[in-house]
């Protein structure tokens, strides 16, 4: 039986796509195989199938970025005002990024004949929950100019969420790594692992051996997905897992990872940061002005600590959102054109918990 025009126009498309495409040469000839073996296929009952899982793997293939990079902003002054920026204190992990933006520096101005050949660092940052953990990773990704991708490791049941599953298998699909790359669009981002001491204790051996591979500099650059089943290298991705604690992570793991501890906060740390980031932020965020709300000193104190004692800074931010949205509430209303707020009136601002 001969091939129709259509299938045989719809195999001639696939191949214009890959022809196209920047991969590498052995895969490209792999895929190549795989677009002969649809020709062979176009007349059989098995065609349709073989077809869609075809089409499939090719555009995984072609929309991952082989070649693909951000430039990295390599200025110490851009760095540093994008940090402190977006956090107080914290100057052990600042440092870090810091040093590593110089190393960079150096090996550029040296003319290395590889100018990728500087391997990311892989961060631990463990701290109690609301301590800035995830933040700090987003902000570390916009300090370099890097795309940001984060991965949730809490609850991850199975190795194959982050190795993906083979294409022998119906439901065969990539591996959150391959996920995150495609949409990211470059290989050099930063990635996060959030909450790896919250993965499931059955699956938490064989996850622990895929993120050894992972975060090991003589082993990531030949990361192989199932899926995609040819080699990836991650050596330029800067990998920042978040815990908060290490007792539930492997010590091979652990010994992959730079640990960075992020402090509790103290109560003049927490009032620092809630006029400096918080308010400001509170205040654009409910279409409040400058102008409409004043915070006088003697209030802090009683703001930081509605609920006594808390090591992050989740509860303190909550409040003061919840007290500009009662502003605003009271500003549509008619009712109020400006607020100083005091000891005497800030009760009835609080939010009720």
């Amino acid at each position: 039986m001969n091939s129709s025009p259509a299938l045989l126009e719809d195999i001639k498309i696939l191949e214009s796509k890959l022809n196209v495409a920047k991969i590498p040469p052995d895969l490209h000839q792999r895929a190549k195989s795989l677009i002969e073996r649809l020709v062979k296929f176009a007349a059989s009952q098995g065609y349709s199938q073989e077809y869609d899982q075809v089409a499939r793997y090719l555009d995984w293939i072609i929309a991952l970025p082989w070649e693909k990079r951000s430039q990295d902003i390599l200025s110490l002054d851009h760095a540093k005002k994008v940090l402190d920026t977006n956090h107080y204190g914290l100057e052990n992990i600042k440092e870090r990024i810091l040093e590593y933006i110089s190393v960079v520096n150096l090996k550029q101005n040296q003319q290395d004949p590889n100018p990728h050949s500087t391997k990311a660092p892989a961060l631990l940052l463990v701290g109690l929950v609301g301590t800035g953990k995830t933040t700090m990773a987003f902000s570390i990704a916009q300090a370099l100019g890097r795309q940001f991708g984060r991965i949730p490791m809490g609850g991850m049941g199975e190795a194959l969420q982050l190795r993906g599953r083979s294409r022998a298998f119906s439901d065969a699909e990539p591996g959150q790594i391959m996920k995150v790359l495609r949409r990211i669009g470059t290989k050099n981002p930063v990635i996060l692992l959030d909450e790896i001491d919250r993965i499931t204790n059955e699956a938490k051996g064989d996850i622990m051996g895929v993120l050894v591979e992972l975060l090991d500099p003589e082993q990531n650059s030949k990361f192989l997905d199932h899926f995609i089943d040819y080699p990836f290298d991650l050596s330029e991705v800067l990998f920042i897992a978040t815990a908060n604690n290490t007792a539930g992570i492997a010590t091979a793991v652990l010994d992959r990872l730079e640990l960075i501890e992020l402090p509790s906060y103290s109560d003049e740390q927490k009032t620092i940061i809630g006029k400096s980031y918080l308010l400001p932020r509170a205040i654009v965020a409910s279409g409040l002005s400058k102008q409409d709300l004043e915070f006088q000193e003697g209030v802090w104190p009683e703001i930081v600590r509605p609920l006594g004692f808390d090591a992050g800074m989740r509860t303190l931010d909550r409040t003061i959102n919840g007290i500009c949205r009662k502003i605003a509430k009271l500003k549509v209303e008619g009712k109020i054109e400006r607020l100083v707020l005091s000891k005497d009136n800030l009760k009835q601002y609080l939010p009720s918990w």
